[in-house]
């Protein structure tokens, strides 16, 4: 094949298009990968305390236990699946040659050859073609539940991260949906409505690694934007750092000793409370400020007064020899690091979703290797994440989208990275998709219905049409990016059994009557409302 001034590019290198005007807005430079991997250390250092909640606690007395809770102090989270989402810039593939998507019938409900060759794959790899050794695809990897191409870079990278014996808890569902190429308008991003159906942190609410309404490069649905919610921008150790501040007591006297002297003032306090009224109307509130305010404090010193236990560089299930991470990894690749702090923040209960931006996926590049390359870092991120529940043992459901989409025009590229596959050679937002992966540590996510067939279309909502464009009238999410974050919300709200409160907590919704919203959700419930 021919070589362009695109061929052999890092992971970080920013693309340039000669169909594109050169970048000006921060959309643009995210997209086309000028701001990938800056800034992104989020090495934060108050992180690891849920590795083992009960020891934190511990050394607070019953006394103090029980008055967090009447100040409504949290320890972990509001109890909600912890939620994040990959937010990949500039339009990247995700159907066909990553998670394959079908017609009617479902995933494996196949496309043409044309349509496959649109989606990247010649006709010597599309999932349709059988082994007559095995009698079996060698192009459909099941592993994870949901259906991937075999040689998908997504599939590779979490397969490379996540342990094979957490493999098994693991399932998926695609949503076939257009949207938008290279446009931060696409409202993809579902935080708002997360939150708003009960996810929070007990420190924060939202994270995002972008600054921006959303915490991530697409927008979010206008109508569920709560500027008191903002996502906190969080991708470097100084915005960890300044999240907690324990003050100075803890240089001076030991963590356990800190402790022990703020519960000592909040007693002391709570007896000269008792025998004083403010003259003010709003007395009991006072009180309740000063009393909670000293609660805060030995919570806090508590649970983070040794910022070294907190650093996720130092949590030794993220870095090192046992590590997701090597150190090598993770000290040469901005996006590791940036993975592995926002992945410590939401699957501890620190904050209730978090948004990884990721930039550089505008990569028609009249080749294949550039894209190849990117999505198997992107995969690994994702498996990263994944990994990390199961080591803490805690569920996550993990959104991915990206804004647009590429196709292919049957070109190849027969180098070692291009792997033989279709050359990416424009925007095409016909062809986009969204999926989300749930890790369940009880055991594998149970896809709704009652044969194989039915839970095949739950597997897959909605369909393509046989060229490989998605069917717009298959669902309400589609054609809409908005109903598209709608759909995603209720299948969060399935998980824990919530669907039916759906319309109450959004009644403008566009996903229409019970049974069409029935027919948008995935999975049975994992929890009961809160994880136990």
């Amino acid at each position: 094949m021919k070589k362009t001034k695109f061929d052999n590019l890092s992971a970080d290198a920013p693309l340039l298009h000669e169909d594109h005007a050169k970048p000006v807005s921060r959309r643009e430079f995210i997209a086309q990968g000028f701001t990938a991997g800056l800034g992104t250390v989020m090495a934060g250092s108050v992180f690891s305390m849920f590795a083992n909640p009960q020891k934190a606690n511990a050394a607070l007395s019953n006394d103090l236990e029980a008055l967090k809770a009447s100040c409504g102090i949290a320890t972990q989270g509001a109890g909600k699946i912890p939620f994040i989402c990959f937010d990949l810039a500039g339009g990247a593939n995700i159907s066909g040659s990553n998670v394959l998507v079908g017609g009617r019938g479902g995933q494996l409900d196949f496309l043409s050859t044309a349509g496959y060759s649109k989606l990247g794959l010649p006709g010597d790899m599309i999932p349709s073609i059988m082994n007559p050794t095995t009698g079996l695809s060698d192009f459909i990897n099941n592993e994870l539940g949901l259906a991937f191409h075999s040689d998908s870079a997504y599939l590779r990278g979490i397969l490379e991260k996540v342990n094979p014996a957490n493999r098994a808890n693991i399932n998926g569902a695609v949503i076939p949906a257009r949207s938008e190429n290279d446009t931060g308008n696409n409202p993809h991003n579902p935080m708002y409505g997360i939150n708003k159906v009960g996810a929070d942190g007990s420190l924060l609410t939202l994270i995002g690694s972008r600054n921006s309404d959303s915490g991530g490069n697409s927008m979010s649905p206008a109508m569920m934007i709560d500027s008191a919610k903002r996502p906190t921008k969080v991708d470097r150790p100084s915005d960890v750092t300044g999240l907690v501040d324990t003050g100075d007591l803890v240089g001076l006297l030991s963590q356990q000793d800190s402790v022990a002297v703020m519960e000592s003032i909040q007693r002391i306090s709570d007896m000269k409370l008792g025998r004083v009224n403010t003259q003010i109307t709003t007395d009991e509130v006072i009180k309740d400020l000063v009393r909670c305010g000293y609660v805060k404090s030995a919570d806090i010193t508590d649970r983070f007064g040794d910022p070294s236990s907190l650093d996720p560089e130092l949590d030794p299930d993220i870095v090192g020899e046992n590590g997701i991470f090597s150190r090598d990894e993770f000290d040469s690749d901005g996006e590791f690091r940036k993975a592995a702090a926002v992945m410590k923040l939401v699957i501890n209960g620190f904050a209730g979703a978090g948004t990884i931006t990721m930039g550089g996926f505008d990569y028609h590049t009249g080749n294949r290797m550039v894209g190849e390359v990117r999505d198997l870092r992107a995969g690994r991120c994702m498996g990263a994440c994944i990994e990390y529940a199961a080591r803490v043992g805690v569920p996550l459901m993990m959104y991915v989208c990206s804004d647009g989409s590429v196709a292919s025009n049957g070109a190849i590229d027969d180098s070692v990275d291009g792997r033989g596959k279709g050359v990416w050679t424009g925007d095409n937002s016909s062809t986009a998709a969204s999926f989300f992966l749930v890790y369940n540590p009880n055991g594998t996510p149970q896809l709704i219905g009652a044969t194989p067939e039915q839970q095949a279309q739950h597997q897959q909502i909605g369909y393509m049409r046989r060229d490989a464009s998605v069917e717009t009238a298959a669902t309400p999410a589609a054609n809409n990016v908005n109903l598209l974050v709608e759909t995603v919300i209720l299948n969060y709200m399935a998980l824990h059994g919530e669907q039916g409160n759906f319309a109450n907590v959004f009644p403008q919704n566009g996903l229409g009557n019970a049974n069409l919203m029935d027919s948008l959700t995935a999975f049975e419930p994992i929890v009961n409302g809160v994880i136990s």
